[in-house]
């Protein structure tokens, strides 16, 4: 455990940006699963999901939680499904 006074306060930053990423990380899995599920069922409520997936996989990587490129590419799957499943 830390022992420097700098130390434990990294420490406490840390477990407070793990809690942040985790919780933020659970959201973006659960919004992309409810629009994988509109998806398949293809529900009305397709464009307000990606729409949401969308918002929710920029905000994550825009804060750093997720990588960029793998936000982009998600999207990217996302809305070709989209457009498929449209047509």
């Amino acid at each position: 455990m830390a022992t420097h006074k700098s130390a434990e306060k990294r420490a406490r930053q840390a477990e407070r940006r793990r809690a942040r990423n985790r919780s933020e990380k659970s959201r973006v899995r659960s919004v992309v699963k409810q629009c994988r599920e509109a998806l398949t069922s293809g529900g009305a409520a397709l464009a307000e999901q990606l729409r949401q997936a969308e918002s929710a996989l920029s905000r994550a990587a825009a804060k750093g939680v997720i990588p960029k490129r793998r936000a982009s590419r998600t999207i990217s799957r996302l809305a070709r499904r989209a457009a498929r499943a449209g047509s």
